[in-house]
């Protein structure tokens, strides 16, 4: 089958290691199946992996993506849960699971004719989908999903701040917060990157560090070190910033005394479960909601997509089709 491959790592020029071309069919072990991919998206992980991280020399080489929907053995359209865990090791939440790994770490992933995955990771695609849409869930769609409705807990009617409006998190958590009936407000160094903020639901775009027309109840963060000093300045007293990446750097001022003397809540949070998947697809579904597509191509034309990634130039999801 034909196949997207990490064969070595460079952290420089991460598409050095990038190879396109055939690989052996997967052989699915008990409690495994095979989905043959009708569409795939590409997300930073797989350039990530490209650089070595998450990933060790002697696992290349490795298939890469996370995301994939499908046609399952029995003909059925399904996505992909790209979590690969034990729901009892982690108390019900697959994602909790100590050992829990994503596809492209440990087993190979979806940029791919076909991939292997546990029988429990089969969702359902609802037919008023498309593959290309449907592909677009499992990463950064389902963890803007948990980030929004589970972490944050923002009800309808509430208002969220999404920093960084340009990433995939961020895009789709911009597009989740309007379809829910929130006031999301959302910040983009990019003044064209802010206009397609409005686009795509925002109430308000503005420049990071600019002050808000209100504190809000919530904060999604993905950019970490550049925005945690705006992050916690924007939250209303008793607010929390939800936290599931770190882009420009890991370790910003705590500003603990503001943390503690305003009541804010800092919490984590990592993709999502099976069943949030689900739930997201449906929500989509009921909504009219949709992921932004910034482009499609051929799987055969991978590189491509892999090299707008890397210089910043999409506002969407990148898709291939198989």
């Amino acid at each position: 089958m034909f196949a997207v491959t990490a064969t070595r790592f460079d952290a420089d020029e991460p598409l050095n290691g990038l190879a396109l071309g055939e690989r052996s069919d997967p052989e699915p072990p008990a409690g495994w199946t095979t989905v043959t991919v009708r569409a795939a998206a590409l997300n930073h992980h797989d350039l990530w992996s490209l650089r070595g991280v998450g990933l060790r020399a002697e696992q290349l080489p490795m298939i890469l993506g996370c995301d994939a929907a499908g046609v399952d053995e029995d003909g059925n359209e399904v996505i992909v849960h790209a979590v690969v865990g034990d729901p009892a090791r982690g108390g019900g939440d697959e994602t909790l699971d100590p050992k829990r790994t994503l596809l492209s770490e440990l087993h190979d992933g979806t940029l791919a004719e076909k991939v292997a995955v546990p029988r429990r990771n089969l969702v359902p695609k609802p037919p008023e989908l498309t593959f290309e849409e449907a592909a677009c869930l499992p990463t950064a769609w389902l963890t803007a999903y948990r980030m929004l409705f589970d972490k944050a807990d923002v009800a309808p009617g509430g208002s969220v701040l999404v920093q960084g409006a340009g990433g995939g998190v961020a895009s789709a958590a911009i597009v989740l917060g309007a379809a829910a009936g929130l006031r999301v407000y959302a910040t983009s160094r990019s003044a064209a990157k802010r206009e397609q903020a409005l686009e795509l639901g925002a109430t308000a775009a503005v420049e990071p560090g600019a002050r808000l027309p209100e504190r809000v109840d919530a904060v999604i963060e993905t950019v970490g070190e550049a925005t945690w000093s705006h992050s916690l300045k924007s939250l209303r007293p008793g607010g929390r910033v939800v936290v599931s990446g770190a882009t420009s750097g890991q370790l910003p001022p705590a500003e603990l005394n503001r943390v503690f003397f305003l009541q804010l809540s800092v919490v984590g949070s990592t993709m999502g479960t099976r069943d949030q998947l689900d739930r997201l697809a449906k929500f989509l579904v009921a909504t009219g909601a949709r992921p932004r597509i910034d482009r499609v191509l051929p799987l055969r034309e991978a590189r491509d997509g892999f090299a707008a990634m890397a210089e910043g130039d999409v506002f969407g999801k990148v898709v291939f089709t198989v």
